[in-house]
């Protein structure tokens, strides 16, 4: 359907009755906590869809995400047709023209006219009425007007078409080169396929079930016991509710398959929350492992949240710690044989899942997160065991969190070595490290470093 052409109703015909979709309010309020609140999607959108009906679901995830990694290009296109800057416009009206621009000019299956309607309905809703009138003329425009966008240089399109800040394309080029840069954004913008792994309460009717529900699902390409879905249904999301399945990117499962513990070492996840790794690690322990199994983290709400997820996979005999990993942590030297160190950063890997991210960073970010990366890992490795192994991990594509954090701690730490790491060949760099990227391999970006203790 050409919905350029497609024939608009005038908005003022529904004056009178001004109801919005449950799908357009819950993604209305997600995307204005995230711009005033630095919340994240990965947070809001369980809880503002837990009440909506399957087919309200499944829009409001589309809309939310789908506005965010296409916002630079929106507001473009708003100051395009509007002749104003973005930044005098008031939020709610800003909102309401992403929402209504997303779904005229990126989404096939919305018809114009509901569009339109429905964007102003949210301006009404949120007692702009003043800007009604406005939003209807934009939106009215952008059905009948080619958009002509002006670029100051190649960057400059690229980092507009795909919504990534001008100088993280710039950071990207330097480190990558312009052409895995353009791989990079475009991965980036591209609904991530589902990946989920069984847990310790699946049984051998999970996957059964799954499999007769209509659900085209195939086995992940690089690690064991994980499967792809081509898309999610409500048979998939209650099993996920009841722990039965756990929905995690193949690259977070890469960390915790090559840490493989083996049945007489005991173990740390250092930075634990929100459980993932640690779940994973816990479901392929070895029963009879009765050595030391420790998870920690700094803030109380993520201990409860770890706690939570841990006893809805079922992971067991798990102690749970809240500390300050930055500071010191409440253990003697020499405690644990593993030690897993996923580190707080910045996030740039999963750009794909939670696209928020690009928004809220700044270049100053990356070395405050490389000081707070490289205090805690000299605090994980004093709790090492002679002959133990220390992993460290990032979600975060760039070098400051990743090689520089790992060069700097071996440069005081003369009794630890690097030590391949235990993955394919592909993942392998130059360094001796472990990579994954977007582009490349279809997962989230992670660097993996490994170390020994001599």
């Amino acid at each position: 359907m050409d919905k350029t052409n497609s024939k608009i109703q005038n908005p003022k015909s529904k004056i009178q009755n001004r109801n919005v979709s449950p799908a357009r309010i819950a993604a209305f309020e997600i995307l204005k906590k995230i711009e005033t609140e630095n919340s994240f999607t990965s947070v809001l959108l369980p809880i503002y869809e837990a009440d909506l009906q399957t087919k309200d679901r499944a829009l409001c995830h589309e809309l939310s995400l789908g506005v965010l990694r296409n916002q630079i290009y929106l507001d473009k296109v708003i100051e395009f047709l509007s002749g104003k800057k973005n930044e005098k416009l008031d939020l709610a009206v800003l909102l309401s023209l992403r929402i209504g621009l997303f779904q005229i000019l990126l989404l096939d299956k919305i018809p114009a006219h509901a569009a339109i309607n429905e964007s102003v309905n949210l301006v009404y809703r949120a007692k702009k009425r003043s800007a009604g009138n406005f939003v209807n003329a934009i939106l009215r425009r952008a059905t009948r007007e080619k958009i002509e966008l002006e670029f100051a240089d190649e960057i400059d399109e690229i980092s507009i078409k795909t919504s990534h800040p001008r100088w993280l394309c710039e950071k990207w080029i330097e480190q990558f080169g312009l052409e895995e840069m353009g791989k990079l954004v475009a991965a980036n913008n591209k609904s991530p396929g589902l990946i989920f792994r069984l847990t310790k309460k699946s049984d051998e009717n999970t996957f059964a079930a799954l499999s007769k529900i209509g659900l085209e699902i195939s086995e992940a390409e690089f690690v064991n016991d994980a499967w792809k879905v081509s898309k999610s249904n409500e048979v998939l999301r209650l099993f996920a509710e009841s722990g039965k399945i756990y929905f995690q990117d193949e690259a977070s499962q890469l960390v915790g398959q090559m840490l493989n513990l083996q049945e007489n070492e005991s173990f740390i996840d250092v930075c634990a929350a929100p459980g993932s790794k640690t779940t994973f690690i816990n479901s392929k322990r070895h029963t009879g492992n009765t050595k030391l199994f420790v998870a920690g983290d700094f803030y109380e709400h993520r201990i409860r949240s770890l706690r939570e997820n841990c006893i809805r996979l079922d992971a067991q005999n798990i102690e749970f710690v809240r500390y300050d990993a930055e500071k010191s942590m409440p253990f003697a030297d020499a405690s644990f044989d593993v030690i897993l160190l996923d580190a707080p950063c910045s996030g740039t890997g999963t750009i794909r899942h939670n696209p928020e991210i690009r928004y809220f960073l700044k270049p100053s970010d990356f070395i405050e997160l490389s000081e707070k990366q490289l205090n805690i890992l000299k605090n994980a490795s004093k709790l090492l065991v002679k002959g133990g192994r220390l992993i460290y991990s990032t979600c975060s594509l760039e070098r400051e969190e990743n090689e520089s954090v790992v060069e700097n701690f071996l440069r005081g730490a003369t009794n630890f070595r690097k030590v391949l790491p235990n993955v394919s060949e592909r993942f392998l760099t130059a360094e001796n490290f472990a990579r994954t990227f977007p582009g490349r391999d279809g997962t989230d970006g992670f660097f993996i470093a490994v170390f020994e203790k001599v």
